[in-house]
């Protein structure tokens, strides 16, 4: 059988680098080598494509990270440049060998499966470049990537499926810096203490901070105007516990069991996700069957409600003596190493890791398909 040519794009200009190459080195390490040939595709931080000459190794998040703050180890750097062409072809991916007598030579990919995490890969960008070069690829689309990143406008999608939200405030960082005091005075008025105050445009917890107080509030708008030009602050949930659901499929989507998060910190900040052992998962969550039921529903709503497609994950805030539930974002392309939250939850589901690559991808296939039976002219 010939094997199916998967491109793995990781790494990307974003905050999230080394974590993607994380989940990058587990979709490779758990891809079925009888049915499939991985061809990496890394985006360097400051943009530019290489055809890697090696597979990321398979490593825990937190020793990628080590190790890509040395740009050591595990993290060599090596490989051609490459070029995703932006129109449908028989081959879609040009590498230039530089040098004396430079060779460009093409190569034809049958599916891409972006691992890209955060700005310039998760929100649509590299979606947009796969539709124009009409390759399948794993995952949600252009639309739906767009606004699951931005938490300001899924919050207003959200809003209008009528989907439970903490209150909130979006405020751009050029209002803020304009008027800063008058600005953080508003919000505070408007929303009480304590807040979360996030750019709108990130995933990892990265630029995220909690506010208790107006000094706090003050340090975490600078913090998050750091990395991107608008800002999400968002009322503190009383008690909160922080509830998980993974969504598998198009438009037919399934939910997971449930899981839950036990920070190590007062909340679930970069640190505490990759760095710190000491966070904990329980999974399936500690809730009442209402509850599960309640919140696997809510879960496909939402990824309905943004026209999600292959996956996402959905998190949830929910009171600790009410049970009162929030929507908190949907990440659509969440973390993916094995020992990911989205992975276990599926795992716990009944579907191990090598099968749910195998169900992503047949996920991408299918609906290419469909695409393609569309008319493109009248």
């Amino acid at each position: 059988m010939k094997k199916l040519r998967v491109g793995i794009i990781y790494g990307g200009r974003s905050g999230e680098h080394e974590v993607s190459i994380a989940s990058a080195a587990a979709v490779v390490q758990n891809l079925d080598k009888q049915r499939y040939e991985a061809i990496p595709i890394r985006i360097e931080k400051d943009g530019r494509w290489l055809l890697a000459d090696r597979l990321p190794v398979s490593a825990s998040a937190a020793e990628v990270i080590e190790h890509g703050k040395s740009h050591a180890g595990r993290l060599a750097r090596g490989g051609r440049e490459a070029h995703l062409l932006a129109h449908p072809g028989d081959e879609q991916i040009l590498t230039i060998e530089k040098g004396e007598g430079a060779q460009i030579t093409g190569m034809g990919l049958d599916l891409v499966f972006p691992v890209l995490h955060g700005p310039y890969g998760e929100d649509g960008t590299v979606q947009g470049l796969l539709e124009l070069a009409n390759i399948p690829y794993v995952g949600a689309g252009v639309l739906a990537s767009a606004v699951g990143m931005d938490k300001a406008v899924a919050k207003l999608v959200f809003s209008a499926r009528g989907l439970p939200q903490a209150n909130y405030a979006v405020v751009l960082r050029q209002q803020w810096l304009a008027q800063p005091q008058q600005t953080e005075a508003s919000v505070a008025k408007e929303l009480g203490f304590p807040l979360f105050v996030k750019p709108a445009n990130l995933g990892s917890s990265v630029g995220i901070s909690k506010a208790k107080d107006p000094a706090a509030l003050s340090a975490g708008m600078a913090l998050a105007a750091e990395y991107d030009r608008k800002i999400v602050i968002e009322a503190a949930v009383p008690d909160a516990r922080e509830i998980e659901c993974a969504v598998l499929g198009n438009d037919a989507p399934e939910a997971s069991v449930l899981g839950e998060i036990i920070p190590s910190r007062e909340f679930y900040d970069y640190e505490a996700k990759y760095l710190d052992e000491d966070s904990r998962t329980i999974i399936p969550a500690d809730l009442t069957a209402s509850q599960t039921a309640s919140i696997r529903q809510m879960a496909i709503e939402v990824f309905r409600a943004v026209d999600a497609a292959g996956m996402a994950r959905v998190d949830f805030l929910m009171e600790g003596k009410t049970g009162k539930v929030y929507v908190n974002e949907i990440n659509t392309i969440p973390g993916f190493t094995t020992i990911s939250m989205y992975a276990k939850m599926w795992a716990a589901s009944g579907l191990p890791y090598p099968a749910l690559l195998d169900k992503l991808i047949a996920l991408a296939q299918q609906r290419h398909a469909e695409k393609q039976q569309l008319k493109t002219s009248v």
